[in-house]
């Protein structure tokens, strides 16, 4: 009996042991793994050495990660992008011993300011961006150290950071009718998202959504609508950026744009094709849109007259 009981003791001594063995190596695994990474030493280390950038720092919407205390260490100033500062520090600094946008690829930087951003609705995308896909990260367009605009760290305006590579598209705002971009009535990202939507333009909202945040007499529902621009939008009409055409439109004649559809060559159902009695060779019915003046779409007339159609 006594040499059962014994055996019980000895066996409840050596789990409790081998328990206790576990907790402290648990407990000293962090402290290792934390030594391996380094400390963070907070910004106030880094402006020992980087006085003139932390006085710019300070002027940036990311201070606000040091004056509140809603924010880990992780999260706080210098730290929250190059990582904990310890190494550099004990070093003296030099290459190597903290993290530098420099030697980080495009995906790495951009994961960085993702850390903190991805969260916000307008770059939620913005890993399968086309500017991610293309290589273009954050810091091609902002600069958290000496932005020329602070208030959204932006290193150019924005026609000039986007006209930096889409210089094709800067040729067609030199067209005689365009969308005021150069006169600063309007910024590309009035229409695109440059941190990424989920259209091919990559607009802020749907293909003709954009449009409609100006032109909204053309949005509708319409009693009556033109088909034209129900399925193919309005880009099908008009060149968004700029034309050679008035209304932007990408034909010289309201007539050769209709009669890409109204042609007669059976594109349309039956009974939608222009009447016989179009007359192409008069003047009289060489501009379309004297008649069907509601183009865009009517509540009043399914031919879009202007008047209401007679009952």
């Amino acid at each position: 009996m006594h040499q059962s009981l014994s055996r019980v003791y000895c066996l409840i001594a050596t789990a409790l042991a081998l328990v206790l063995l576990g907790a402290s190596l648990n407990y000293a695994q962090p402290q290792q793994s934390a030594s391996a990474v380094g400390q963070y030493v907070g910004s106030e280390a880094c402006q020992t050495c980087h006085e003139e950038m932390f006085n710019q720092f300070k002027k940036t919407p990311h201070y606000v990660t040091l004056t509140k205390k809603d924010y880990k260490p992780e999260q706080q100033g210098c730290e929250s992008c190059h990582g904990p500062g310890s190494a550099h520090v004990e070093a003296g600094g030099g290459a190597g011993t903290i993290a530098s946008f420099k030697t980080m690829s495009s995906k790495q930087r951009a994961e960085t300011c993702l850390k903190c951003h991805a969260k916000q609705d307008e770059r939620i995308n913005f890993k399968h961006s086309e500017h991610q896909i293309s290589q273009v990260s954050c810091d091609a367009c902002h600069s958290s150290h000496t932005p020329k605009f602070a208030a959204n760290l932006l290193r150019e305006e924005t026609t000039t950071l986007c006209f930096s590579c889409h210089g094709e598209i800067r040729n067609s705002f030199a067209l005689p009718f365009r969308h005021k971009v150069m006169e600063g009535v309007l910024s590309c990202t009035d229409c695109h998202n440059q941190h990424g939507g989920f259209n091919a333009q990559k607009r802020l909202v749907g293909t003709d959504q954009s449009c409609f945040k100006c032109h909204t007499d053309k949005q509708g529902p319409f009693t009556f609508e033109h088909m034209a621009v129900r399925i193919e939008g309005c880009t099908y009409c008009h060149s968004p950026h700029g034309s050679n055409n008035p209304r932007l439109l990408t034909r010289n004649r309201v007539q050769s744009l209709c009669l890409e559809c109204h042609s007669g060559a059976g594109r349309l159902p039956a009974g939608d094709e222009t009447p016989s009695f179009h007359n192409l060779a008069t003047a009289r019915f060489q501009n379309c849109t004297t008649c069907h003046t509601q183009i865009h779409g009517s509540n009043l007339n399914v031919l879009f007259f202007e008047q209401e159609a007679p009952v």
